[in-house]
């Protein structure tokens, strides 16, 4: 006979229901904000141990933070986190100064702080006073295994000099953060003179010999920032084995991305500086420092800079209309930029330089063992600041600079190396020089003017294999910068091996497709 359920029975039929609703509660919660392990980046850095959190501007900080309870604040809900939480923050505006107060591990995955995929989650800075003197409205100090991913943050600013409002900021020492698509935009000083700062991202390794290390900086949007004499995206002190890739700086009035040394971040001189790491893939547009109350009107504001860095490739980046594009230096007198690989990169309509290596002036330092290789340059020094298309400034030593497609304005400046404080800044060879609309080429070596390619060759035993012809562009309106299949550029490069010149060029296909290298950033 068929059994008959009895008290018993019934109660056993409720728990049962209880856990199968929990578990499609659970499921559903942790699916609404699952994020699935990235290969690229590190599959442990985004692995929940199946604790998501949720925050929401209509939530409550004395609820258990369930996506159908959830907290209030972000703060409260980095302070409850573990190492394997995801906190996942719902849409809305979020007024307030988050400082994450602990990490993740290796062993139990980080701790992931993001936006609810498809929701806009916003950290605003409206009214709030910048907290120590310099923080941002994210900060992360002295952490391991964060990430900081899909949040927008903005509207942080001061008119003080002694405050530096800064977007997201990590400090410290610390391995394993990642810094994932976000927007970040109107933080700003509205304070005057080079004593006036403001930071987009500000990462500073503060320590020695621990480092802040294995840093991942990827997909972000940075823009309309007011920063006084500071940067957009920069690393400073003892940071090293970082990436920075495949974000997008833009309308900010002064450099875009820094990479920075010997400016006593860190305790210790011999780990004070950005170094072993990469720039790639990203996208630099409308920076100029003119008009910025620090500079006044100058032409200043790089699109990438190296200030005393070192060991960093930077590669297939798209930098226009900024004043210069990117610049290898040290502002520090007996200081580098050194053993830096700038290749593969598209600059192209800047107010001056179109690549820029050794300090600016006598007092301060230079660039060593730098190369500049396949990259593609036109129309720089639009606004005729006498620097060309490549510059080269004081104590600049033994640095290589070929296979470059170097196009100028009718001014017709290619090169300028005008100090003339070494005999030797740079060895030059294989690079298309061509000049726009019948303009006469010049070419200045150790201060000294040559009008063809003949003389200057003569003078410096420069450009040996070099030439100037039309290199065929695809389009030089918008500018599309490859070129024809007629092209001089075609198989006309310098084969320095793949350590220098890549594996692939500026689209990401093969560097080498025909019988040798092609100068400039792509590879027909």
């Amino acid at each position: 006979m068929p059994h008959s359920a009895g008290p018993i029975d019934d109660v056993r039929m409720k728990n049962l229901a209880g856990i199968l609703l929990f578990v499609v509660a659970k499921s559903a919660s942790a699916q609404l904000c699952a994020i699935p392990g990235d290969t690229v980046f590190g599959a442990d850095f985004e692995r929940s141990s199946g604790r998501a959190y949720y925050i929401a501007p209509g939530g409550n900080d004395a609820q258990d933070g369930s996506a159908s309870f959830p907290w209030r604040t972000l703060q409260h809900a980095v302070d409850q986190s573990a190492a394997g939480d995801t906190l996942c923050a719902r849409a809305g505006v979020y007024n307030e100064i988050v400082s994450v107060s602990h990490g993740g591990s290796a062993t139990g995955g980080a701790i992931v702080l993001r936006n609810v995929p498809g929701e806009v989650a916003i950290v605003d800075g409206t009214g709030l006073a910048v907290p120590n003197g310099q923080w941002g409205l994210v900060t992360l100090q002295n952490l391991s295994h964060v990430v900081v991913r899909g949040l927008e943050l903005r509207n942080f600013t001061t008119a003080s000099t002694s405050e530096v409002p800064i977007g997201l900021y990590i400090t410290g020492a610390g391995t394993g953060i990642r810094v994932l698509d976000n927007h970040i935009h109107d933080i700003g000083t509205r304070a005057s003179g080079c004593a006036a700062n403001a930071f987009g991202l500000k990462v500073d390794g503060t320590q020695a010999p621990a480092s802040i290390n294995d840093l991942v900086i990827d997909g972000n949007e940075i823009d309309h920032l007011v920063l006084g004499c500071s940067e957009s995206l920069s690393l400073d002190g003892n940071v090293e084995q970082w990436t920075i890739s495949n974000n997008r700086v833009h309308d900010t009035n002064n450099i875009a991305i820094g990479a920075i040394g010997f400016e006593g971040v860190a305790p210790d001189p011999a780990h004070d500086q950005a170094r072993d790491g990469t720039i790639r893939g990203n996208t630099v547009y409308n920076i100029s420092s003119f008009g910025n109350p620090a500079y006044g009107n100058e032409y200043a504001a790089d699109g990438i800079y190296v200030d005393g860095g070192t060991r960093i490739l930077i590669e297939r980046n798209r930098v226009h209309h900024v004043d210069i594009g990117v610049e290898l230096a040290s502002e520090h007198a007996g200081r580098v930029t050194s053993d830096i690989i700038v290749r593969d990169n598209v600059v192209y309509f800047g107010n001056s330089a179109g690549v820029s290596i050794g300090g600016y002036g006598a007092g301060v330092g230079g660039t060593d063992r730098c190369t500049i290789v396949n990259n593609s340059l036109f129309h720089n020094d639009r606004q005729d600041t006498g620097s060309g298309e490549v510059q080269i400034q004081f104590h600049a030593t033994s640095n290589l600079i070929a296979n470059n497609l170097i196009e100028s304005t009718a001014a017709g400046i290619l090169m300028s190396a005008s100090t003339a404080d070494t005999p030797a800044p740079a060895a030059l060879d294989q690079n298309l020089y061509f000049v726009a609309n019948g303009g006469s080429p010049s070419w200045n070596w150790l201060g000294i003017d040559y009008n063809s390619l003949a003389d200057y060759r003569a003078a410096s035993s420069q450009d040996l294999h070099s030439s100037v012809a039309d290199p065929q562009l695809a389009d030089s309106t918008t500018p599309d910068l490859h070129v024809a299949p007629t092209s001089p550029a075609i198989d006309a490069g310098g084969n320095f091996g793949e350590a220098v010149i890549g594996a692939l060029d500026f689209d990401g296909r093969p560097r080498i497709a025909g019988a040798g290298v092609d100068i400039g950033a792509y590879e027909r």
